[in-house]
């Protein structure tokens, strides 16, 4: 399960790339309730979402040469390390790495199959303050071409372990944090054929954020200039969740989970 509890390979941040910072937060505003904290000027821009106070998330606005994107944060101790062990998988390095200030360190990359990740070092700054409350992070999924190079990718580069799990109609790849087994899955592995949406998209990570009730939730999405890509699928012991993109087209999902 995702937790707040930081280690090797743990998402611990999303952020948003968007041409408005201001349509992104009266769309996300309006539909999770968040607000917009903004960074000090040396951030060009960035700055946080926030969901009753606590930093949930990041958005940088002015982003018009590539697709509005949300980008999955992964913890490493090392930055540099991480670098080298992705680019030694076969994946390329697409930012950085750089310091934040004393907030941290971070890198941008994609993975062989062109998926967009990113990873944070922590030191000031810690990471996503709060996760799987309506409003919050929840879980992410990797739609790719070929699930067993990007299991293997990603565990050169994290030590993710995956495991296909039961599931309606097949099995799903759970990724879960090394050793850790399936009470530390965050995340799966979907073949991006599945999905027509997306792979119209191409290869990308797609993050699911809780909400207390999903149909309202793309209702109030549809308007708030927002679009579907999948609408409300209910999965026993899962839950209610459904495929959205923001009015620039940034692809994300929600999910009201099923508890106990």
């Amino acid at each position: 399960m995702l937790s707040t509890r930081f280690v090797t390979g743990s998402p611990n941040w999303i952020d948003l790339a968007t041409p408005s910072t201001e349509e992104a937060v009266a769309f996300y505003g309006g539909l999770l309730g968040w607000t917009f904290v903004p960074g000090p000027p040396e951030f060009g821009g960035y700055g946080s979402f926030t969901s009753d106070g606590k930093e949930i998330g990041g958005a940088m606005g002015g982003i018009t040469e590539v697709q509005p994107f949300w980008s999955v944060y992964f913890q490493t101790a090392d930055i540099d390390s991480t670098v080298k062990a992705v680019e030694g998988a076969g994946g390329s390095l697409a930012m950085g790495p750089d310091d934040v200030g004393t907030l941290g360190r971070m890198a941008g990359f994609q993975d062989p199959a062109g998926a967009r990740f990113s990873s944070w070092q922590l030191r000031d700054h810690q990471g996503m303050a709060v996760v799987n409350e309506p409003g919050t992070f929840c879980w992410a999924e990797l739609y790719t071409p070929d699930v067993p190079a990007a299991a293997a990718f990603y565990h050169a580069v994290y030590g993710w372990e995956t495991e296909a799990v039961p599931y309606p109609g097949g099995t799903y790849t759970m990724a879960s944090l090394a050793g850790g087994g399936q009470d530390t899955s965050f995340g799966g592995l979907i073949p991006i054929e599945l999905d027509p949406a997306a792979a119209a998209a191409g290869s990308h990570w797609l993050p699911y954020f809780e909400v207390a009730d999903t149909d309202e939730a793309v209702t109030a999405a549809r308007r708030l200039g927002g679009s579907v890509s999948l609408e409300p699928v209910s999965v026993e012991g899962v839950g209610r969740y459904a495929k959205l993109t923001d009015p620039h087209g940034a692809r994300f999902a929600v999910i009201k989970s099923d508890v106990g």
